[in-house]
């Protein structure tokens, strides 16, 4: 598959997901979303974790306020993405600090010590689609593959998703795209082992 067919292929495999996605009733897309959060939040990888790098969630996304708050009441040093010339940066970041909106609906932080990428233990990597073997579609700018091959981090990589947006056909990937070692959603944890995921 070459790149013009690969992008086409994810962007449409991104608006059918994204379309089952939204029509979630918003009750249960909370519902889920705590549930989402409660498994997260029991994995051993977090619960040893001291520094986590999450993401503010926006539209039907798995909300991640909860687990912000719950990480921070633990005494966990959370990040936020912020985006700097192109590319991503990190923020710490406490529940009732300001944040500011992006151009494509999350919010980030307007202040906070920026943080070593190098020092996060877990790094929450949002998406659109996802499949077993722990390839993702995100939005389509690139940027977490992008970072996460720039700082070539040992974290541990979860996501999150309700069960809709797991597939069970390979997504389309490419070289470039970085595989994920969970997929956490309201009925189960999808561990990728390393013989799964392969790029």
């Amino acid at each position: 598959m070459n790149p013009a067919e690969l992008k086409r292929a994810k962007r449409s495999v991104r608006a059918e997901v994204r379309a089952i996605r939204d029509a979630i009733p918003a009750s249960e897309r909370a519902r889920f979303s705590q549930r989402i959060g409660e498994r997260f939040l029991e994995l051993p990888e977090v619960r040893a974790a001291r520094q986590v790098m999450a993401f503010w969630s926006f539209g039907s996304e798995v909300g991640t306020e909860g687990l912000i708050r719950e990480l921070h009441q633990r005494d966990v040093l959370v990040g936020l993405p912020t985006i700097v010339d192109g590319d991503l940066s990190v923020r710490a970041y406490a529940p009732g600090d300001q944040v500011m909106p992006t151009p494509f609906g999350s919010a980030e932080p307007v202040g906070g010590d920026r943080l070593d990428p190098a020092t996060l233990d877990v790094i929450v990597v949002p998406g659109v689609a996802f499949d077993r073997q722990g390839h993702r579609i995100g939005y389509g700018g690139g940027f977490y593959d992008r970072f996460l091959r720039m700082i070539g981090s040992g974290a541990f990589l979860p996501s999150l998703a309700f069960d809709v947006q797991v597939v069970d056909a390979p997504l389309p990937a490419g070289g470039f795209d970085l595989p994920v070692d969970a997929i956490v959603t309201e009925r189960e944890t999808i561990r990728i082992t390393p013989d799964r995921r392969s790029t």
